[in-house]
């Protein structure tokens, strides 16, 4: 799916769009743009209406100056005769940003093309403002989308020059002309380790290449050897050692070669003898499943033998990441790992397109399994076991009502990471506890600062980030805290009230990003101060009721069974029906796209 665009053209036949601009059936009006992160919104409004065939829907097009369809935009009738047009440039559905081009666009019904767009006059000034550019590679390259008035003296026709570059001045492996000798020498330096690294990429891209083709010979389309690899860990994540531990209770681990990989490629560097073994099982893999983002494959790319599945180990929360927050510091390049994915999984239907956004693949990639780490957090006999343990272990908040406050970190990764502890009054917590509540304070992982709890408060707040997994946690919880943490999908589950302490929340949204409303998705109530998170706490104003609204969008399954949804769906192929017709949809769509020609518009003036 994530090479659609690769096909050769030439053994498709072609669709010849007819041009019937000229019989003036409609005319369409492009009233605004607007954009929501990666994505472009166009609001038209269509005239003529009633000269068109009701049974055809209107189709809307990016058409190059080569007269071929780059893109199709989704529509969605948001009024009388009015449009909305959404496209997102990371991915027009054949997981790819938009190819750079200079497009035009052509409004269609089947294979006539009905109406080039125009651009309203009062819209026409504000082009400018309306274009975008997002920067990536640490900011040395862009990706410019560049909206402007065709010249044509007939209307007001709308063109957009998209183009992806180097950013123009900046290049880091550039020698410098001024006589600067320290400035020279660094420059030398960071070009050698550039060049060096290249040369060890060409070496373990060969090594890849001459291993896989080994295996890709004999292939005959029989899944046999699984792989479980983290590049972000020594140790294997939960929802990947799930999924394996599910495949050997039912005894799949008899019919598969099942192999291993994990290293903290974020933090270390590792020899010769690692790569020699990663790359050996790499290439031996019919099947990788990955639970995060795996560095090496943003240039290393895996034979079409090899299916790539993502179970990504985060829920939903609000952060943007990946593509969601491209143009932001860390986002990743047109080409990553992302692409490569053939699935993910999500737990419904309706957010699968959070997850997509984030790695620049299709909604109809992402199957609503749910989270194999959650079959264990969900099994009625593990909490119980859970609970008295923890009792046991922090006697303190027995016959209490437990706060837990959980936040995430501030900073830009993990050798920054934070939390701005000034921003409690410890001793106004300490002072509502009273003999109700005992607090638990859980913070980030990559947080290494203690919590700063004096010895006298230390009845009733403690701090436990040693405590390895904060799913436990929430079993015993009966409220609470965080900010803008994945942690509320799991404890939304528990059906108990959360609140939102969120001092920085417009910072927070311009630096990192939010990839949905903020206030309108958390489920629970939104404090921005300190005060009025206290306020919340003690008159228990937690706007309870979207805890439930949050469940009923987020989970079409609440039960044991993801990792048999993930074994059934995706290793044994057993996808449901109704998406297996949704794939195949996009995939048709992506066909379609490849095979229509719009070499009659030349006949049009200047277009």
């Amino acid at each position: 799916m994530s090479n659609t665009k690769e096909q050769n053209p030439n053994h498709l036949p072609k669709i010849e769009m007819h041009n019937r601009t000229a019989e003036n059936r409609i005319r369409v009006t492009i009233q605004d743009i607007t954009w929501e992160r990666i994505i472009m919104h166009f609001t038209c409004h269509v005239d003529g209406m009633e000269n068109l065939n009701s049974d055809l829907p209107l189709e809307f097009y990016a058409v190059t100056s080569f007269m071929k369809a780059n893109a199709k935009f989704q529509a969605e009738v948001i009024g009388q005769n009015t449009y909305r047009l959404s496209l997102n440039v990371t991915n027009p559905g054949y997981c790819q940003c938009l190819p750079t081009e200079m497009y035009h666009f052509a409004v269609c019904q089947g294979n006539d093309i009905l109406a080039i767009p125009e651009i309203a006059e009062d819209l026409a000034p504000q082009l400018a403002d309306k274009s975008r550019e997002f920067l990536y590679s640490g900011k040395n390259r862009s990706y410019v989308v560049d909206f402007s008035i065709a010249e044509d003296d007939s209307a007001l026709f709308l063109e957009m020059r998209v183009l992806n570059t180097r950013k123009a001045g900046i290049d880091p492996y550039n020698i410098p002309d001024e006589d600067d000798s320290a400035k020279q020498e660094e420059t030398k330096k960071k070009q050698h380790l550039f060049l060096k690294k290249g040369q060890i990429r060409n070496m373990i891209k060969k090594y890849y290449a001459f291993e896989s083709g080994k295996y890709d010979k004999s292939f005959d389309g029989t899944i046999r050897t699984v792989m479980f690899m983290t590049e972000q860990s020594e140790k294997i994540g939960s929802n990947l050692m799930s999924v394996y531990h599910r495949m050997k209770e039912r005894g799949l681990d008899q019919n598969y070669t099942i192999l291993f990989s994990a290293r903290s490629a974020v933090q270390n560097h590792y020899s010769e003898k690692s790569w020699y073994h990663l790359i050996k099982k790499v290439a031996q893999a019919d099947m990788i499943f990955v639970d995060d983002h795996c560095p090496f494959l943003d240039w290393l790319t895996l034979s079409s033998r090899t299916k790539l599945i993502q179970l990504w180990h985060a829920g939903a929360g609000f952060k943007s990441s990946g593509y969601s927050r491209w143009g932001h510091t860390g986002c990743p390049a047109p080409v990553s790992c992302h692409r490569q994915y053939d699935y993910g999984i999500s737990s419904s239907d309706r957010i699968a397109h959070f997850h997509s956004e984030v790695f620049g693949i299709n909604p109809e990639q992402l199957l609503p399994t749910g989270m194999p780490r959650m079959d264990e957090y969900l099994d009625p006999e593990y909490r119980a076991r859970t609970e008295k343990k923890l009792y046991k272990k922090f006697p303190q908040i027995k016959g209490k009502k437990v706060v837990l406050f959980a936040p995430t970190y501030r900073g830009k990764n993990r050798s920054d990471a934070h939390y701005p502890y000034e921003m409690i009054d410890f001793d106004r917590m300490y002072k509502f506890c009273a003999d109700e509540y005992v607090i638990l304070f859980k913070m980030h992982p990559w947080v290494a600062q203690p919590v700063p709890i004096s010895k006298a408060y230390r009845d009733k707040m403690i701090d436990v980030n040693k405590y390895p997994n904060i799913n436990d946690l929430f079993y015993v919880t009966d409220l609470m805290i965080t900010d803008y943490s994945s942690g509320i999908f799991e404890y939304s589950l528990m059906r108990k009230p959360m609140l939102f302490f969120a001092f920085d929340e417009i910072q927070y949204s311009y630096s990192r990003g939010f990839h949905r409303p903020y206030e309108e998705s958390a489920p629970g109530k939104v404090c921005h101060t300190f005060d009025e998170l206290m306020d919340a706490m003690e008159n228990k104003d937690y706007d309870y009721e979207k805890v439930e609204e949050y469940v009923e969008l987020h989970f079409d399954n609440i039960d044991s069974k993801a990792s048999d949804r993930v074994i059934d769906w995706i290793l044994l192929g057993n996808i449901p029906e109704k998406n297996r017709k949704r794939l195949e949809a996009i995939q048709h769509d992506n066909q379609r796209l490849l095979q229509m020609d719009f070499s009659s518009l030349e006949l049009d003036a200047d277009l």
